[in-house]
C-alpha cells in the first residue's frame, strides 16, 4: 500500500519521533512505501518548556520524511491536506497525544480524504490529555470526525475513545522500542557515565514532567533502609517545567539525598540511552497516573526489570512479581517496592519472564492489528 504517517520525525526528537520513525521502518519491510508528513513547526514555546525540540543526531537512514505541518497556520493545514489529497494514499496513520493538535489534524485530514479512497487509523496515545487546557473536548471532536479507526496502546484509553465515538476501536499493547543500541556491560555502562561501578542503581527516564511523579520517588529514596541498602538513583531526562526541578532540587536537599541521587537533566540523545539502561538493576516509573509508557518498552528490549505504580495501562504489561514489581501509586509503596527487590528472595525464572513479555510486544502484532482495525480485516 501506499500510506502516510502524519506527525512527529527527524529532526524533531524524542519519543513520538522515534515510534514514527520506527514505524515506517516496519512497514517498509513489509513491503510498503511509507512518507512521514512532519512539522515544519510542531510546538509554540509556551507548550514546550524544553531547552529545544531539535536533535543534532544524524536522520534515520531509509526512510522518507517531508517537514510539512505548521501546527498553527490554518492556511498551511489546508495547502498540506490538499498535497496529500494528491498522492491519493490508501492509508494515512496519525499519533494524537494533545488536544492542541485536533484543530491542524483535523482540517489536514479532512482535505486528504476528499480523494475518496484514503482510510485514516489514529493511534491514540492520549484521549484525555495529563495536563487540560480549555477547548480540549472541542478540539478532540473536531478530530475524531476526520478519522475512521482507532487503535489504542492501553485498555484505559480505548474505554476513554469509546465514550467520544462509536467507529471501529482496539486495543494493541505498545511495541518494544528495539531502534536502541544492544546493552552493554555494567562496568562499561558506569565508566561511561562516571558512576560507581560497586553501586546498585535504579533509572528513572525520559521527560520530567509532573504526572510521572520523580518527586515521589526522591521522596522514596529518602527512606533510611534505602540507603542502608546501598541503593542510588540516577534520573535521566530533560525537565519540562523549572517549578518541578526546584521542587525536586528542594526534596534532595531537605533529606541530604546529593550523594544517592545522580541528576543528568540534559536530554538524553538516542545513541546515550543505552548506557544508562546498562547502568541500572531496575527501572522505576512512579507515575502518579499514566495511559501507557514507551520507557516500559525500552525496559524491556534492554530486558530489565521494574517497579511501576498501579495506575492507567502499567500493570497490563508488567505482571506483578514476574517481570517486576507494581506498587500503589505514592512514596511508602514505591520505596517497599524498591526494597523488595534487592532485599527480599529474587523473583523466580525473572530473565525468562522478561523475555516471554517481550516476545508478546512485536512490531509485526501491532501492525496486523492497525491494518485489521483501518480495513476491517479487508486490508488492500
Amino acid at each position: 500500500m501506499k500510506i502516510a504517517i502524519l506527525g512527529t520525525a527527524h529532526p524533531l526528537r524524542g519519543g513520538l519521533a522515534a515510534f514514527n520513525e520506527r514505524l515506517a521502518q516496519q512497514l517498509q519491510q513489509q513491503g510498503h512505501e511509507v512518507t512521514i508528513w512532519s512539522f515544519s513547526l510542531q510546538y509554540p514555546g509556551f507548550l514546550f518548556p524544553g531547552k529545544t525540540q531539535y536533535t543534532d543526531e544524524p536522520a534515520p537512514e531509509g526512510i522518507h520524511i517531508r517537514t510539512e505541518v505548521n501546527s498553527v497556520n490554518p492556511l498551511n493545514w489546508l495547502a498540506v491536506g490538499s498535497r496529500m489529497n494528491q498522492e491519493r494514499y490508501d492509508l494515512i496513520i496519525v499519533k494524537y497525544w494533545l488536544p492542541f493538535m485536533g484543530p491542524a489534524f483535523g482540517t489536514i485530514l479532512r482535505r486528504a480524504k476528499k480523494n475518496g479512497g484514503t482510510r485514516v487509523l489514529c493511534i491514540v496515545d492520549n484521549i484525555i490529555p495529563h495536563e487540560s487546557r480549555p477547548g480540549d473536548k472541542q478540539f478532540t471532536n473536531y478530530f475524531i470526525g476526520s478519522v475512521d479507526a482507532f487503535v489504542t496502546m492501553s485498555r484505559d484509553v480505548l474505554k476513554d475513545v469509546k465514550t467520544f465515538t462509536s467507529k471501529p476501536a482496539q486495543y494493541s499493547p505498545h511495541p518494544i522500542y528495539d531502534s536502541y543500541k544492544e546493552a552493554v556491560s555494567k562496568d562499561e555502562a558506569c565508566a561511561h557515565l562516571k558512576l560507581d561501578k560497586e553501586k546498585k542503581y535504579i533509572l528513572f527516564f525520559g521527560f520530567i514532567r509532573d504526572y510521572k511523579g520523580l518527586d515521589w520517588l526522591l521522596e522514596a529514596m529518602a527512606d533510611s533502609r534505602i540507603r542502608a541498602a546501598g541503593i542510588h538513583l540516577i534520573a535521566a531526562g530533560e525537565y519540562y517545567s523549572k517549578d518541578a526541578a526546584a521542587a525536586n532540587e528542594a526534596i534532595i536537599a531537605r533529606h541530604h539525598l546529593s550523594d544517592i541521587v545522580h541528576m543528568h537533566t540534559d536530554f538524553i540523545p538516542n545513541s546515550e540511552v543505552r548506557y544508562y539502561f546498562s547502568a541500572a538493576d531496575l527501572v522505576v516509573q512512579p507515575y502518579k497516573h499514566a495511559t501507557q509508557s514507551g520507557i516500559t518498552q525500552i525496559a524491556y528490549h534492554f530486558e530489565k526489570p521494574m517497579v511501576v505504580t498501579n495506575v492507567g495501562g502499567l500493570p497490563e504489561v508488567v505482571p506483578d512479581g514476574k517481570t517486576g514489581y507494581v506498587a500503589a501509586p505514592e512514596p511508602a509503596a514505591i520505596a517497599e517496592a524498591i526494597l523488595r527487590f534487592y532485599t527480599q528472595p529474587p523473583i523466580p525464572d525473572l530473565h525468562a519472564n522478561i523475555l516471554t513479555e517481550k516476545a508478546r510486544y512485536s512490531w509485526d502484532t501491532f501492525t496486523q492489528v492497525m491494518m485489521d482495525t483501518a480495513f476491517g480485516h479487508k486490508a488492500p
